[in-house]
């Protein structure tokens, strides 16, 4: 398969026999000019009749939106934003699900020389306040009347928010409806006075200690994002084999890496379709109706995957030959990764007549369940794991494991095509750098890095640190090769009684790979020896307790069942192979309950909020260290 650019590996500077940075050159140069909201007339002017997006008909099929009627609709829904006195540079937040209108209105917004500022639907009265209020939002588009009466409940505390439209009440037919008057010219106008520096948007994070930080995000940062990645990951973004290139998202668009991906698609011209349900059987009938040929992850998903297959494999009386196929796959996998380096001789002849044999069995449903025309997967949000990676390879789904944050516009680290390293998270992002502080901090450098974090006071983005790096605050390690690996978040460490550094995360996320366990935490702060918090993961807990004939035991007496606590402490003792003896989990506890957003114990991307939890659970944590 042919490549638009050879990539060369990083250039890497070693300080005493340790890698402590390594960059590379950009795939493209920097746009020097235009917006954002320049893309759906582009496309619409260089190839009108190609479909860059689908939208999901009642009867359950997918009818493609042409480059020239997005565009058509982007202008109509940008000048009914002007007609209701929006001006260059105001805010405009977006609180809805992953659907179509959320894109739409990201690019009207756009066009209208507008900033959109993205609200999880699922967030707090409190949350929704502050996000408002801080980014001096002008008006605010919401998804359906539980939102709206929300964001109404709140608008004495915003003087500032002037409209309010809902999605399900018709939003966007009123704004063209207001727009009719207003010639094109108008959004022509206003789309000029934006440029490659001007603010695209204001994304909040997750706030796992205080309240949300807004990052500034220009439009430079989202052309150099998607510009170098859609280079560099080619083999997702152009047509290949049967199918052209197509996704569907169904990760939350108010999150960073599924706005980026969806600014990519339509820049590259990839057809998008939008899933707003998560629940598993709606997400299925949408990816078998759809078909995308890649897709974006976080490792939950591909987790939630292998379970369910080997959940439906143990049901048919065939969990031994599913775990055959796993082992095959994941030794195809590492040995395929270590010929692609150079370091063996790629997968032998019993190894490819394994393979082959378990395809029709085993692999090709597990693709299946991704739709069928999924070849390649985009993961972020945390870790994946090696066994999960060569896994999906072995399958014949080739994994992209990225690293990244919202102040970097997603992606700040990815692995190169044709070149995994399992394990790690990959090279800087061509145009990037990545370095390692003296206390393992990894440092980060590039047009993509953000502009600041907003200041609602003086209406400006202020820097976040000195310099030209930006401290992510996660610790990680660089090798010879370049490539990055994570090992935790500074902040997150633990130090024992012992005196002994734990990083919580490695053991948190091998933990939540397991099929019974829906989250962890891991405890030790000052404490003797390293604990854990589980919750129950409902589908497999449901599940498992079909096929041990306890069906129907309350909540508060299976976290207490022997079969149960010794399933649950294999997930534990192979959490602990990671790790050496003083960083071991000692003990666990099961909670009857999981941990929620709604209980404020999960930010809206799913990080714990462990202050939170050390605070609600704090008995049963003490109990841990009674015995």
């Amino acid at each position: 398969m042919s490549v638009p650019h050879s990539v060369a590996p990083p250039r890497v500077t070693v300080v005493e026999g340790v890698v402590r940075e390594a960059s590379l050159p950009p795939l493209v140069p920097p746009v020097s000019r235009g917006s954002l909201g320049d893309l759906p007339f582009d496309n619409a002017a260089e190839a009108p009749a190609d479909p860059v997006l689908s939208r999901k008909q009642p009867d359950g099929t997918w009818r493609d939106v042409s480059a020239a009627t997005f565009a058509a609709e982007v202008l109509a829904t940008a000048k009914g934003l002007i007609a209701h006195g929006l001006r260059p540079g105001d805010r405009l937040a977006v609180m809805a699900r992953t659907r179509y209108e959320w894109t739409l209105l990201d690019f009207a917004a756009w066009a209208a020389g507008l900033v959109t500022v993205p609200v999880y639907p699922t967030s707090s009265a409190a949350q929704v306040r502050w996000i408002l209020h801080d980014s001096g939002a002008a008006a605010c588009v919401v998804e359906g009347p539980e939102q709206t009466r929300l964001v109404e409940a709140e608008r004495g505390a915003l003087p500032g928010l002037a409209h309010l439209w809902e999605i399900d009440a018709g939003a966007v037919p009123l704004l063209t409806a207001a727009g009719r008057g207003l010639p094109g010219t108008a959004v022509t106008e206003a789309r000029a006075t934006r440029g490659p520096d001007d603010i695209a948007t204001l994304i909040y994070t997750s706030g796992t200690t205080g309240r949300p930080k807004g990052c500034v995000l220009t439009h430079a940062n989202f052309f150099t994002e998607v510009d170098n990645s859609t280079e560099l990951l080619h083999l997702l973004f152009k047509a290949a084999g049967r199918a052209p290139a197509a996704t569907l998202l169904f990760l939350p668009l108010s999150h960073v890496f599924g706005r980026t991906v969806a600014v990519g698609c339509m820049r590259a011209r990839v057809r998008v379709g939008h899933a707003p349900s998560l629940r598993t059987e709606d997400l299925l009938a949408d990816l078998a109706g759809f078909r995308p040929t890649f897709l974006l992850v976080i490792p939950y998903v591909l987790e939630k995957v292998y379970n369910t297959g080997r959940a439906t494999a143990e049901k048919l009386g065939r969990a031994a030959s599913f775990d055959r196929a796993a082992r095959v796959a994941r030794r195809w996998g590492e040995a395929e990764a270590a010929r692609l380096h150079g370091t063996g001789p790629g997968p032998g002849p019993a190894l490819r007549a394994a393979r082959a044999l378990y395809d029709p069995l085993v692999y090709r449903r597990i693709r299946g369940a991704l739709g069928g025309e999924v070849r390649y997967v985009l993961s972020g949000g945390s870790p994946l794991g090696e066994r999960l990676a060569a896994f999906c390879t072995g399958a014949g789904i080739e994994v992209f494991e990225g690293y990244g944050l919202t102040e970097t516009t997603a992606a700040a680290t990815v692995t190169p095509p044709h070149r995994p390293r399992l394990g790690t998270v990959g090279w800087p992002l061509p145009g990037g750098a990545v370095r390692i502080a003296e206390d393992g901090e990894v440092l980060l450098r590039g047009g993509h890095v953000f502009a600041g974090y907003w200041d609602g006071e003086l209406g400006k983005a202020v820097p976040a640190a000195p310099g030209e790096w930006f401290p992510t605050g996660d610790l990680g390690a660089l090798d010879a090769d370049g490539y990055l690996t994570i090992t935790g978040r500074k902040k997150e460490l633990l130090v024992t009684s012992g005196g002994k550094n734990v990083a919580p995360a490695p053991l948190e996320d091998r933990l939540r790979a397991h099929p019974l366990v829906g989250q962890a935490m891991v405890v030790g702060d000052n404490r003797p020896c390293i604990t854990a918090l589980l919750t129950l993961e409902a589908d497999g807990v449901a599940h498992w307790c079909r096929m041990h004939g306890k069906e129907g035991l309350p909540p508060e007496e299976l976290v207490r069942d022997g079969e149960l606590l010794a399933e649950l402490q294999t997930a534990v003792d192979d959490a602990n192979a990671l790790v050496s003896r003083a960083e071991s989990i000692r003990r666990f506890a099961v909670l009857p309950v999981d941990f929620t957003e709604e209980a404020g114990h999960l930010t809206p991307s799913m990080k714990l909020k462990r202050a939170a939890i050390a605070r609600d659970f704090a008995e049963e944590v003490e109990r841990l260290y009674e015995r």
